[in-house]
């Protein structure tokens, strides 16, 4: 569900004095916020020398010569290059044909014509589709989506049809798929402005989801699948709300910490209870609850007492809640720190579901990273 509430703001304005700045820059004797240099700055290659020094060019390259060149003339350069040693390589998108608003693509059209380079309506999704489409016919399709802001609207063919093909065309192409398994929380964590909430049981949606619905910001509220009728327990039935951004200890402990939320909370379990049982180790248990913006205060005082931390989603484990996590246990709780922050995790591929069981957390990986945890 994702619900939001649009709030009027109307923006109140000030007579300055002319020619005063009415934009943000630095003070005069600043020291470090300057303006960037870009005549002298050490990262770019100043020189024909430095540019042929590269140890990554080619040879017939490296051999050869250089020429200054802004970012849209490198561009223009290799879109050009592409187009002329590949008969199969298209350039469409929005304006390329007359060059695009920041020229990279200009006299392209002219020197390769219309058939090969030509502008298309603005839709992002069909921009995108059709060079899904093109790549799938053998051709080299580049679309051109001109602002990275306008690329959301073609998520769609880029998560669940680009981004797949390869996989869905291999050997098992027929007898399995992946395009339902997913975890995208991750996606929505990178969106200032958006609360993402993933219940775990019954009790926990019913006061969640009320709170989102209350809540002025738009929320993201992910409900686990396989919970959907496999968890049941007794729910108060007049309304109430649990507070969101904020996470739960679900059982304290003094040598572990594990975070996690959603399905995975019952595989840890599983796991804490035969670690417990095996290495005689206390192990405590947080539930995220909402992992945007999520609870940093709850986690690093566990932390801080436990020494070890363990982060468990379904999630691929790249750039995942995980990673943020991790991160903030290492910048917040460093010097308490008394082992490596594990991530136990989806591994970075789509999730066929004939091979779910083989991708996703299950009790040995997490039995695995307590038992790694209390031995380092």
């Amino acid at each position: 569900m994702i619900r939001s509430r649009l709030l009027s703001r109307f923006a109140t304005t000030s007579l300055t004095k002319p020619g005063s700045r009415t934009y943000a820059s630095h003070p005069p004797g600043a020291r470090l916020n300057l303006p960037t240099d870009f005549s002298t700055t050490p990262i770019l290659a100043h020189t024909s020398k430095d540019a042929l020094s590269n140890p990554e060019l080619s040879l017939e390259a490296r051999n050869g010569t250089a020429s200054r060149q802004n970012l849209f003339q490198s561009i223009n350069s290799a879109l050009a290059h592409a187009l002329r040693t590949d008969q199969r390589t298209l350039l469409f998108g929005e304006d390329v044909a007359f060059g695009g608003v920041f020229r990279c693509s200009m006299k392209l059209a002219e020197e390769f014509g219309d058939a090969r380079v030509f502008n298309t309506p603005l839709t992002e999704q069909g921009i995108v589709g059709f060079a899904v489409g093109a790549a799938m016919e053998g051709m080299k399709p580049i679309a051109e989506v001109q602002f990275a802001d306008y690329i959301y609207p073609a998520f769609d063919q880029i998560v669940n049809e680009a981004a797949k093909l390869r996989y869905r065309a291999g050997t098992n192409a027929e007898t399995m798929g992946c395009g339902g398994l997913v975890s995208p929380e991750a996606l929505f964590m990178h969106i200032p402005g958006v609360r993402v909430v993933i219940p775990r049981s019954p009790s926990q949606a019913k006061g969640l989801l009320l709170g989102a619905i209350a809540c002025n910001d738009p929320v993201v509220f992910l409900e686990p699948k396989i919970l959907y009728r496999a968890a049941v327990e007794y729910v108060p039935q007049e309304a109430y709300v649990l507070p969101l951004s904020k996470a739960e200890v679900l059982r304290e402990g003094e040598d572990v910490t594990i975070v996690s939320y959603g399905t995975p909370l019952y595989t840890c379990s599983s796991a804490i209870a035969a670690a417990e049982r095996d290495f005689g180790c206390s192990v405590e248990l947080i539930d995220l609850r909402t992992v945007y913006p999520w609870d940093r205060q709850t986690i690093m005082e566990s932390v801080n007492k436990t020494g070890k931390c363990i982060v468990v989603h379904e999630s691929m484990v790249n750039a995942g809640v995980g990673a943020e996590v991790a991160a903030t246990v290492q910048e917040g709780c460093f010097l308490r720190l008394e082992a490596p922050v594990q991530r136990v995790a989806g591994w970075s591929t789509h999730a066929g579901l004939a091979y779910e069981k083989f991708n996703i957390p299950d009790v040995v990986r997490v039995y695995d990273a307590i038992k790694t945890a209390l031995s380092y």
